[in-house]
Parts: structure tokens; C-alpha cells; sequence
């Protein structure tokens, strides 16, 4: 009996890190939908706490973003990880903007 529920519980747990391991690709239309949600909430203005949930609530979208849209998601991602930080690069938030604002001109092409 004991060999039985350690073999159960080993599947369950290969089944479910499976289904973690490999995102769904996302169209390019799911993608711009899913940036429309997360971006929508106001919690994610709220100063270096909101960039650290808009960041988090971004990092899952990126894995399985379209081809098309995956470089415009990583640029809101490192703008949000940078902007969160105690003390941002001065330096890299400039290059970071640039990037984003890059990525905003690109998400309102695709995205309307």
C-alpha cells in the first residue's frame, strides 16, 4: 500500500510540474489582452510597490507571449524590475525608457 501512494503522489507531482514547465503559446491578440488586464489594475501605479506587483503580475505573460509581442513584454518586465528597485540605475532607466517606449509604440500597433 505504501509503495502504491508513493507511486500516486510521484505522478501527480510529474503531472503537475509538467503542466508548469512549458507556458501556451499565446496569439498575439491573447497576449495583448492578458498586458491590457495586468496594466489596467490600478494597484500596479502605486510608486516602487506597484512596479513590483506590475512586475510580477508581468513575468508569467513573458514565457509564453507571441513572437511578436515577446520583445514589448520583456521591455515592460526590465522597466518594472529596474523602476521597483530602492535605488534604480540612472543610467539603465534611460536605456530601459527608451526601450519601453519603444515597446508602447509596438503594443499600440498590434493591441487595438
Amino acid at each position: 500500500m505504501k509503495k502504491l501512494t508513493t507511486a500516486l503522489v510521484a505522478a501527480a507531482l510529474l503531472a503537475s510540474a509538467s503542466a508548469c514547465a512549458a507556458p501556451a503559446k499565446l496569439s498575439t491578440e491573447a497576449t495583448c489582452d492578458r498586458i491590457k488586464i495586468v496594466a489596467s489594475d490600478s494597484s500596479a501605479n502605486m510608486g516602487k510597490a506597484g512596479m513590483t506587483i506590475l512586475a510580477n503580475r508581468i513575468r508569467p505573460i513573458v514565457g509564453g507571449a507571441s513572437d511578436e509581442m515577446k520583445p514589448s513584454v520583456q521591455a515592460f518586465l526590465d522597466f518594472a524590475d529596474e523602476s521597483a528597485k530602492e535605488t534604480p540605475d540612472e543610467a539603465k532607466m534611460a536605456v530601459l525608457e527608451a526601450d519601453y517606449q519603444k515597446a508602447a509604440a509596438t503594443f499600440g500597433e498590434l493591441c487595438q
